[in-house]
């Protein structure tokens, strides 16, 4: 009877162990997911500052304006269960609808002068820092989860559960001698 007690109450601690690392993995992953989301919300609203300026690229020439939303086009939306990689394939994109947008801008110098113009640089590049700054917590909330599926004994729960190690975000020559766009 002593016997049977005991294996239960071992049995019970086992299983609360499980359900509770099982959770933390939960709680990690939701961390990479929500951090994911703020990134996506920021590049949503530098594509949409970007967007604005396509109207008013149209007065000076249309087909750079169609060029521009041909480019907009082009990219899918991110959410929260993006990857690095869809990331990475839209910052290409940003970055060929901003050199497309500066070439523009040197073309016609009113529109590079104008109050329009200006608003949208000033806005890109604050978007851009909270991009940055997402890609940061991102990383941090990457380095934590990865953390915790990879230590023992906590990986074995992870494991059976099929978590997988999270991507980081690295840097890059090309992201290192990033203009600031303003």
């Amino acid at each position: 009877m002593e016997f049977m007690i005991v294996l239960l109450v071992i049995a019970a601690v086992i299983i609360a162990w499980v359900i509770s690392t099982y959770n933390n993995l939960i709680r990690q992953r939701e961390f990479v997911r929500n951090a994911m989301g703020q990134i996506s919300a920021q590049i949503e609203s530098r594509w949409d500052a970007i967007k604005n300026m396509i109207a008013g690229t149209k007065q000076y020439t249309d087909y750079e304006a169609k060029v521009l939303e041909e480019i907009t086009a082009q990219r899918s939306k991110l959410g929260r269960d993006a990857s690095v990689t869809d990331v990475e394939k839209d910052n290409k994109l940003f970055g060929q609808a901003m050199n497309q947008l500066f070439a523009v801008a040197e073309n016609y110098p009113d529109l590079k002068a104008s109050q329009l113009y200006q608003e949208t640089m000033k806005n890109v590049d604050k978007y851009e820092q909270q991009v940055r700054q997402s890609r940061m917590i991102f990383n941090d909330s990457v380095t934590k989860y990865n953390r915790v599926i990879q230590s023992v004994p906590s990986n074995i729960i992870a494991g059976l559960f099929h978590f997988t190690v999270e991507k980081y975000f690295e840097s890059s020559a090309e992201k290192a001698e990033m203009p600031s766009w303003s």
